[in-house]
């Protein structure tokens, strides 16, 4: 599967741009962590922009999001290891993360969400000048994108990155890609 197929079914199966926007972060994100780690950067990138391509059709139902995209994955030819990674990157599931891939894209997903909510408290709502200590502090206020998943963040660790180091290396990746995410 090549990048272009991968997009083109995201924007067939997503109306909401911003959940589109959220995913093509994400990838930059996976990308960034692939190079970091030496790993494979289409594999990483694509599990990063397919991650929630069931989020509209799933509804909001937990109970079925990431099963029904990791099926979805399959079908569209990512390898087990892809599906695999987006089936447990939803913890209702309770499959535990055993690669590191399972683990990037567990850290991956909520830290976009938390630099994007950070961009957009901002008055140009850009991420031209976010700094990663901005993001930082935001991590620590609780009421702050309430829903970002403070814990998941944290696991970078299980990657050999400290928090910060993570936070920066994903705020650099999201900046790479900010027009096309409208930020």
């Amino acid at each position: 599967m090549t990048h272009d197929e991968a997009l083109e079914s995201v924007m067939a199966s997503v109306d909401n741009r911003n959940l589109v926007r959220h995913m093509m972060g994400t990838e930059a994100v996976m990308r960034a962590l692939a190079r970091h780690l030496d790993k494979n950067l289409e594999e990483w990138g694509l599990t990063g922009l397919l991650h929630d391509i069931d989020a509209e059709l799933t509804e909001g139902d937990m109970a079925i999001h990431s099963r029904l995209g990791a099926d979805l994955a399959r079908e569209l030819g990512t390898t087990e290891a892809m599906a695999r990674a987006i089936f447990c990157h939803n913890e209702v599931h309770g499959v535990a993360a055993r690669t590191e891939l399972d683990k990037a894209l567990i850290c991956a997903d909520p830290l976009t969400g938390l630099i994007t909510a950070s961009a957009l408290v901002r008055p140009d709502k850009k991420l031209v000048g976010l700094e990663a200590a901005s993001i930082a502090k935001r991590l620590n206020e609780k009421g702050f994108a309430a829903a970002v998943s403070r814990a998941q963040i944290s696991r970078c660790s299980e990657l050999g990155l400290e928090l910060g180091e993570f936070i920066r290396l994903g705020l650099q990746a999201m900046k790479n890609v900010a027009p096309s995410i409208g930020l």
